[in-house]
């Protein structure tokens, strides 16, 4: 019988650790919500206090100290920062969002060699990461490193497909590059998968002024199939670009008047049906399969309306909109019902990149 009054003894002394444990536990949560709210109305000193409240009855958890780093670098303390987050990244359970402010810390600091080892570090753990790839990128743009950022942005692409930010880079760079076909097909992704931000309407530019730049050198048609490419610089080699080139080569008459929604709306339609009629089976592409399915639905004009309007000229676009009211709420109803979605295994950049003027 003493055993058993032992066993029931050591029960209920277990069962008030845990329940300790467990108030303990929502304590923190409940804590670490009070930061972050005050860190999303900008009080960082508030939700600093808090933060160390927080860790003196968990200094093991590092999310609370994840966020404690983070709320020290936007209050623009970076030493702190640094202090806090540097031993984080050895931690077993440090996720990519660490890295992403391990990262931050270090820049503010102007620790570039440090940031960048903070970066590949990351990105041994986390390959298919699209934010690590995106931030590396972006930091090797900051140290005047053009074409390795654009490799980065482009190697993320072909590893997280639906992560917007390196499709935003890419076109951003590729504008300036011998190849803005691929200016104009990661900028309609991006506009796609981001569709109403500052950055949205600044990559509708990119995309209006690469279908300008692609039609305003003949020459950007030499490499089509069938013709030799060799000496071409950049993705001339492409067969995938090449295909893409002969499709859009056909419909050069469409666009004799000026690169203009309107224009751009017949020239794109041509190329849809006639892709599907030579390449659709060869160079299966997710992006093209939404054009197509915008074509039969009859929405293809608002959508081009949609992606060009508003850089082409604005108050054309606002009077459209309004002369074709229903027109253009069924597509925006559409579009809230089929969003993009990128496939994997459809990456046909070989990563042979032009150098960037």
């Amino acid at each position: 019988m003493e055993w058993q009054k032992a066993a029931k003894k050591w029960t209920l002394v277990l069962t008030g650790v845990l329940s300790f444990q467990w108030a303990l536990a929502q304590d923190n949560a409940e804590l670490q919500q009070t930061a972050r709210n005050f860190l999303r109305s900008g009080d960082y000193a508030n939700a600093i206090l808090v933060l160390n409240q927080a860790i003196t009855s968990a200094p093991d958890d590092i999310q609370l100290k994840k966020d404690l780093a983070f709320a020290y670098y936007l209050k623009g303390d970076y030493n702190r920062a640094y202090t806090v987050v540097s031993p984080l990244i050895d931690k077993k359970d440090a996720d990519v969002h660490l890295f992403q402010i391990a990262g931050n810390i270090y820049q503010g600091k102007q620790d570039w060699k440090g940031a960048e080892k903070v970066y590949q570090r990351g990105l041994r753990k986390f390959p298919q990461s699209g934010e690590l790839h995106c931030d590396y990128g972006d930091l090797l743009q900051n140290m005047k490193n053009f074409d390795a950022a654009l490799r980065y942005w482009v190697k993320g692409i072909e590893v997280d497909p639906n992560f917007p930010g390196n499709y935003y880079h890419a076109a951003r760079s590729y504008m300036w590059t011998h190849e803005p076909i691929w200016a104009i097909l990661y900028g309609e992704t991006f506009i796609n998968l981001e569709s109403y931000t500052t950055r949205t309407a600044e990559i509708r530019d990119v995309v209006l002024e690469s279908y300008k730049k692609l039609f305003d050198d003949p020459a950007i048609f030499n490499s089509v199939p069938g013709q030799t490419t060799k000496g071409k610089k950049g993705d001339a080699a492409n067969p995938f670009i090449d295909a893409f080139k002969g499709v859009m080569a056909k419909q050069v008459s469409v666009i004799a008047t000026g690169i203009e929604p309107e224009s751009l709306i017949m020239l794109r339609t041509r190329f849809v049906l006639d892709w599907y009629k030579f390449y659709g089976v060869k160079y299966p592409y997710a992006l093209f399969d939404f054009q197509r399915k915008l074509l039969r639905d009859g929405m293809f004009e608002a959508y081009n309306v949609w992606l060009f309007g508003p850089a082409a000229n604005q108050a054309e676009y606002k009077s459209w909109t309004a002369l074709n009211k229903t027109a253009y709420d069924e597509f925006t109803a559409w579009q809230r019902n089929h969003p993009l979605k990128l496939r994997d295994d459809e990456f046909y950049n070989t990563g042979k990149i032009a150098s960037i003027k």
